[in-house]
């Protein structure tokens, strides 16, 4: 006992943080927690955090070498834009635009379209980027983060389900980069996506009724 308080004092807590967190990740890591929370709320100040969120990532994830996931971000960043407008105007007559319910044939669509892009993807990994971190594992969450960022522009209820997934995937590849804060973020985001879904299921029962 005496030789764990030695050893975790408030000196060696702050000194761990700050070798664990780089000032750049740890700004992302505020803005992609913003840019979830406020998601789940429907608030749409959702998009301009999480497009200043995505371009620190770019940054990044290129200095890691997920050159997939460093891309994404790019494509997030136009997205971000895309799904800002359909909140706004994506309903009737240009109306802010309401949840709904994936059906059985928009999943099997989506989930085809998720694996065809990953296939894509991991051909071109490997021709271009001979330097690449855990191409599989990259190209599979850059395809389906793709599928669910376009489900959350929709406001597609399970969204929120396609993310704890690939989230899921993302812990273990942010430990195994010794991106730690990145790392324990996507694990609080697994937690976020369960209550998101929750949230956005009611709200869809509500406005059904």
């Amino acid at each position: 006992m005496i030789l764990i308080a030695a050893v975790i004092t408030p000196a060696n807590i702050w000194l761990a943080i700050r070798t664990a967190f780089t000032p750049l990740e740890l700004v992302a890591v505020v803005f992609t927690l913003a840019n979830v929370w406020l998601a789940i709320k429907e608030k749409i100040w959702t998009w301009p955090a999480g497009i200043v969120s995505v371009l620190l990532y770019l940054i990044v994830f290129w200095r890691s070498h997920l050159y997939l996931n460093a891309w994404l971000q790019v494509v997030y960043f136009v997205m971000s834009i895309h799904g800002w407008y359909e909140w706004l105007h994506g309903g009737k007559n240009k109306t802010e635009l309401t949840i709904t319910k994936a059906t059985p044939r928009m999943w099997a669509v989506l989930m085809s379209i998720g694996a065809a892009i990953t296939l894509v993807l991991l051909w071109l990994l490997r021709l271009t980027a001979h330097d690449a971190s855990l191409p599989i594992a990259d190209a599979v969450t850059t395809a389906f983060s793709l599928v669910g960022q376009y489900m959350l522009n929709m406001k597609i209820v399970e969204n929120w389900l396609m993310w704890a997934l690939v989230d899921i995937i993302y812990v273990v590849m942010f430990i195994n980069q010794k991106l730690y804060p990145t790392a324990v973020l996507y694990a609080f985001f697994v937690f976020l996506c369960i209550t998101g879904l929750i949230d956005w299921h009611r709200s869809s029962n509500a406005s059904a009724s």
